[in-house]
């Protein structure tokens, strides 16, 4: 065991040991070399495995997704790194009408082994271009698998398993858990095992035990959710706390076995509110739970707007800990009726 900063070092100490037993396992991308493409996810791989393996890309996402399908479908599994997930519309068709359904739509005789890391998430001023989460556009496309990791023990397992699914599968790596000197860091350090290991997708965490409300997120709202909660439970409200780790697939049973237990259901995300995980979620959960619920589902998550640049105002729409206690009084019955209804679902 030893010790690692956050999801960067996870990620890339999988595709490295993934690489080491799989001579088809390729990396590419803008600055995957040098940089290790931006944030970390595949540091030190081109000093190992050199440029016939580790390759940079011309500034087109069109061009290096269609090569992903391409190179998956002549039998090698790349590794792409979009550098922003903003940057997803700029290789749109390669990822949507053909990463994701050249198996089905081959009838099964072209599998499509790519997995895709890309950087999410605001909290450093990158402005409403370079900001953005969006990986319920991922999981509402038929083909994707979704990944989420929160912690480097995750990073790792997950990306590792990812390495060896026959399926596209997309991993989204927020920024302020990269682990990166140069941005805020909003993980923790934790022991990750030396050796090779998957987890499996499709099984979501329960992170912290509670009785009063459960409150589910993902990504960098998990540990937002986390430090809400200690708050929580110094007023007296027990909230258990559940990532989902995976979008595609995901682990409904355990959302709803929590959601039966405390009857309160939060739901936190960093994603836009309207179209996306905390309605798809909230949806599944009532239909399996519905007369157990205690209150309605409530939901924190970003507002339908562009992500600012200026500081203040994109704290005031990133959900933050404070806006998570919130809601949660109000699912406690700690807050007033009046101001329960007042306030949007």
């Amino acid at each position: 065991m030893r010790k690692l900063r956050g999801i960067a070092f996870g990620v890339a100490e999988a595709i490295d040991q993934e690489m080491a037993k799989n001579a088809k396992i390729i990396v590419l991308g803008e600055d995957v070399t040098y940089w290790g493409a931006v944030f970390g996810f595949t540091y030190g791989l081109h000093k190992k495995y050199g440029r016939d393996r580790v390759i940079d890309t011309p500034i087109t996402e069109q061009t290096f997704m269609g090569i992903a399908v391409g190179a998956a479908a002549a039998g090698l599994h790349p590794v792409v790194s979009l550098m922003f997930v903003d940057f997803l519309g700029a290789g749109f068709d390669q990822m949507y009408n053909h990463m994701a359904k050249n198996h089905y739509m081959s009838g099964g005789q072209f599998a499509m082994p790519v997995t895709v890391v890309t950087a999410i998430g605001s909290g450093y001023g990158d402005a409403g271009q370079h900001s953005q989460v969006l990986y319920s556009l991922f999981a509402h496309v038929p083909g994707f698998k979704v990944v989420v990791p929160s912690t480097a023990y995750d990073a790792k397992g997950l990306t590792s398993t990812a390495l060896q699914d026959p399926n596209p599968v997309v991993i989204f790596g927020h920024k302020l858990l990269t682990g990166l000197p140069f941005l805020p860091f909003e993980g923790e350090e934790e022991e990750v095992p030396e050796e090779p290991y998957t987890i499996e997708f499709g099984k979501a965490a329960v992170r912290r035990e509670g009785s009063d409300l459960t409150i589910i997120s993902a990504g960098l709202m998990v540990h937002r959710s986390l430090r809400a909660a200690e708050h929580l439970e110094r007023e007296g409200i027990s909230a258990e706390v559940i990532d989902v780790r995976t979008l595609v697939p995901l682990d409904v049973q355990t959302l709803v076995s929590s959601a039966r237990k405390t009857g309160r259901v939060l739901i936190v995300d960093e994603d836009y509110q309207s179209y996306g995980m905390s309605g798809e979620l909230a949806f599944r959960i009532q239909a399996q739970s519905f007369g157990t619920l205690k209150a309605p589902i409530r939901r924190v998550a970003t507002p339908d707007v562009p992500i600012p640049f200026s500081q203040p105002l994109e704290n005031a729409v990133m959900p933050g800990v404070e806006r998570i206690c919130e809601e949660a009084r109000l699912l406690a019955g700690q807050a007033s009726r009046e101001a329960a209804l007042a306030q949007p679902a």
